[in-house]
C-alpha cells in the first residue's frame, strides 16, 4: 500500500512536470506560430484562423524577402556587429574583471563600486546621443561596439568566477617566469570557459537584438532589427516597394503577399540565428551562472 508520503510526492511531481510542460508551450508556440504563418498561403490565412497547422504551404515570403539588398545588408552588418561586438566585451570586461581581482592595484574597490553604479544609474538618451556623436561614432561601425565593451552585469559573474580559481596555478606559472598576460591568456581564461560562454551568449543576444543606437545615429548601417522596425511600422510603402522589386515574380504570386505575411516572415527570419545558436551554449548557463553568482 502506497504511503500518504508516497502519494503526495508523486502527485507533487506530476503537478510540477504537468506545469512546467504547460510553461514550454506557452513560451514555444508564439514563435511557431509565426513559423507557420510565414509559410501559409496569405490569401488563405486572410480568410480563416490558423492553430497547429499550416493554411497550404509556400515560401514566396522568403525567396523575396531573401531577395531585397537592404536586408541582405542589415542581415551582414548584424552578423558582423554580434561576432564584433561579442569579443570585444568578453575580452574587454573579463580583462577587466582580471585586473580587479589583484591586491596590488590601487582603487580596485572604488573603481568596481563606481562600474556598479552604471547598472542603475543611466545618464539618459540625450546625454548618450550627445557623447557618442562627440566621440565621432555618428554613422560609424564602432558604435556597435566600443560602448558596451565592458558590461557592469558581466564584470560581477566574471570577477566573481575568477576568485574562485586557485591562486597556487598563478603563482606556479609566474615562478616558471609566465607574465601577467600569459597568465591571463593561456591559464585564466581557458578555465574560465563556462562564465565566458554565459556571457558571451548574453552579449550576442543584446547584440543581434538592439536596434535603438542604429535608430538615432547610424541609420546607414541598418541592421535587422531596424530593417524589422520599418516594416512593422510602415507596412503599406514597403509592401509596394517589395511589390516593385518581384520582377520574376508570377502576378498571382504578387498578390498573395500582404503586409503581415512580410512581417512574420522577417520576424522569423530575426529571430532564428538567436535560436540556433542559444542551445550550443545551454550546457554552461548552470555552472557559469551559479559559481558566477556566489558573491560579489
Amino acid at each position: 500500500m502506497v504511503s500518504r508520503q508516497a502519494l503526495s510526492s508523486r502527485l507533487f511531481g506530476t503537478f510540477n512536470i504537468l506545469l512546467l510542460l504547460l510553461l514550454v508551450v506557452l513560451c514555444i508556440y508564439p514563435f511557431y506560430y509565426i513559423f507557420i504563418y510565414s509559410v501559409s498561403v496569405p490569401d488563405q490565412v486572410s480568410h480563416r484562423q490558423i492553430y497547429l497547422w499550416p493554411s497550404g504551404f509556400t515560401l514566396i515570403n522568403y525567396r523575396q524577402i531573401f531577395g531585397l539588398d537592404e536586408l541582405a545588408r542589415a542581415a551582414f552588418i548584424s552578423a558582423a556587429r554580434t561576432i564584433a561586438g561579442t569579443a570585444v566585451t568578453v575580452f574587454c570586461t573579463s580583462m577587466y574583471a582580471y585586473a580587479l581581482t589583484k591586491p596590488q592595484l590601487r582603487f580596485r574597490k572604488t573603481m568596481y563600486r563606481i562600474t556598479l553604479a552604471t547598472m542603475y544609474v543611466s545618464a539618459g538618451i540625450i546625454p548618450w546621443y550627445i557623447t557618442m556623436k562627440a566621440y565621432g561614432l555618428k554613422d560609424n561601425f564602432l558604435l556597435y561596439v566600443l560602448p558596451t565593451a565592458i558590461i557592469a552585469f558581466y564584470l560581477v559573474l566574471i570577477k566573481t568566477y575568477f576568485e574562485q580559481l586557485p591562486a597556487a596555478m598563478e603563482e606556479s606559472a609566474m615562478i616558471d617566469g609566465a607574465n601577467v598576460m600569459t597568465i591571463f591568456l593561456r591559464i585564466v581564461l581557458p578555465l574560465s570557459l563556462p562564465v565566458l560562454a554565459v556571457a558571451a551568449i548574453f552579449s550576442a543576444v543584446n547584440q543581434w537584438n538592439t536596434w535603438t543606437d542604429n535608430f538615432f545615429l547610424a541609420p546607414n548601417l541598418p541592421t535587422m532589427q531596424l530593417v524589422l522596425l520599418n516594416f512593422l511600422t510602415d507596412q503599406t510603402s514597403n509592401l509596394m516597394a517589395l511589390k516593385t522589386n518581384m520582377a520574376t515574380v508570377s502576378s498571382s504570386d504578387i498578390q498573395q503577399v500582404t503586409p503581415t505575411s512580410i512581417r512574420m516572415t522577417i520576424t522569423m527570419i530575426a529571430t532564428l540565428p538567436i535560436v540556433f545558436v542559444y542551445p550550443f551554449f545551454q550546457r554552461y548557463f548552470i555552472s557559469g551562472i551559479m559559481i558566477g553568482a556566489v558573491k560579489g
